[in-house]
């Protein structure tokens, strides 16, 4: 099955970004962004996309202008997640061929990112927008719009977030924290895989 699991490795260095996409994969999150305040986070794009590109979905997150969607296509990225609303850098990935998932916390945002071209939208922070907050938006959007929350989405209610609509969700620190090796995100990513096939298999 495709987990709709974004895994965010914020803080992944080059050197390490090969063998950390890797271990997600192994462990079945095949959907990856490395978010643009990374070190070098271009080359580390370029190398998991050519070395994973055929197997996963490989991008970017952090993504603030159309000069960032331009730099992330041409390292070889799929994927343009954003923490903000912007409909420009939506156009610009849809002008590209990306995938676009942009941050809102507001109807407004919501319906201003689907106007735009968005594939989905990231609900952050969801820690502040809660289940409760998602089930009441929900009513009222397009049906089947793809929901990942992000930021306050884990292991422990991904039920919570599930029954509220959410499609998906994003993951940071619960998969990697700088420093994490290969065998520690691994455990982490089979811990989360197990989680979600809970509630969504």
């Amino acid at each position: 099955m495709t987990r709709n699991i974004v895994a965010i490795i914020r803080g992944v260095t080059p050197d390490e970004a090969l063998s950390i996409t890797g271990a997600l994969i192994d462990a079945g999150i095949t959907k990856i962004e490395v978010p643009l305040n990374s070190p070098d986070p271009l080359k580390s794009i370029q190398a998991m996309a050519k070395e994973f590109g055929d197997t996963a979905l490989i991008g970017a997150g952090t993504v603030l202008s159309t000069g960032d969607v331009e730099d992330v296509a041409n390292a070889g990225g799929k994927l343009i997640v954003s923490p903000d609303c912007n409909p420009e850098v939506i156009g610009a990935a849809k002008y590209k061929g990306l995938l676009s998932y942009p941050g809102v916390m507001t109807p407004t945002e919501c319906f201003a990112a689907l106007r735009a071209g968005a594939d989905g939208l990231k609900f952050f922070p969801g820690s502040l927008i809660g289940p409760a907050g998602l089930k009441a938006m929900n009513a009222v959007l397009p049906k089947g719009t793809d929901l990942l929350a992000v930021g306050g989405a884990s292991a422990d209610n991904f039920g919570e977030w599930a029954a509220a609509g959410a499609t998906g969700f994003g993951i940071g620190t619960a998969l990697y924290k700088p420093g994490d090796n290969a065998a520690v995100v691994a455990e982490k990513a089979t811990h989360i895989v197990t989680a979600y096939d809970q509630v969504f298999s």
